[in-house]
């Protein structure tokens, strides 16, 4: 994201790209992982995707540290409430928790995604705590680039392997194109049993098959 004044241009920042679908039977959320200061690549391994529950994850964009603050937060009050009610906590809930919390000035702009008894959610949450579902959504600095291949490659009934080689193309097409995107990537699928990373590894071979190369 770009600065407005020359203090804010020292606060480290996710960059970013940050995306999430709804697939056939779950949801597909991934990310880079640079943070910048500025024009200054900060460092190249930052994690911008949690779990934040067994059966949600969220992806941060904005401000690390108010990002990092949003994710502790979220687990806590997740928890507390699953061991009061004894059941999950609901995708859309915990989004719009997310947005109330927001509200009070946190500089994060982040993706929640998540699997309930109603099937696979992705919403979009604004730096106003305006929260939106969609059944794909992008945010940062690469979103736009990451929108070109989501809106030309994206449908509804994907399987998981499909969904994970959406994802992984959008991001490559995002770390390519914007300064503030790029190194490693970070996938992670979720659907009825929960949440489960994709490896490292099979991230490199999919890329590998894909024509891409890794890291940029």
């Amino acid at each position: 994201m770009s600065a407005s004044n020359a203090e804010s241009e020292n606060i480290l920042k996710t960059g970013t790209t940050t995306l999430g679908m709804k697939i056939k039977d779950g949801v597909i959320l991934a990310t880079d992982q640079r943070a910048t200061m500025g024009h200054l690549i900060a460092n190249s391994n930052v994690q911008k995707l949690f779990p934040i529950a067994d059966n949600i994850g969220m992806t941060i964009a904005g401000g690390v540290g108010d990002a990092q603050l949003m994710v502790r937060y979220m687990k806590s009050q997740i928890a507390i409430y699953t061991m009061q009610k004894g059941t999950q906590m609901c995708v859309e809930t915990a989004a719009t928790l997310m947005g109330s919390v927001i509200r009070n000035g946190f500089y994060v702009a982040p993706l929640v995604g998540g699997y309930d008894k109603k099937g696979g959610h992705i919403f979009s949450v604004d730096m106003a705590g305006g929260v939106i579902e969609d059944n794909y959504s992008s945010s940062g600095s690469g979103s736009i680039t990451a929108y070109g291949v989501l809106e030309n490659l994206y449908k509804p009934d994907l399987s998981k392997d499909e969904g994970i080689n959406v994802a992984i193309s959008a991001l490559n097409a995002a770390r390519r194109r914007d300064v503030y995107s790029g190194d490693g990537m970070l996938v992670m699928y979720i659907g009825p049993d929960g949440y489960e990373w994709i490896d490292n590894a099979e991230i490199r071979k999919r890329l590998e098959n894909l024509g891409f190369k890794y890291p940029n």
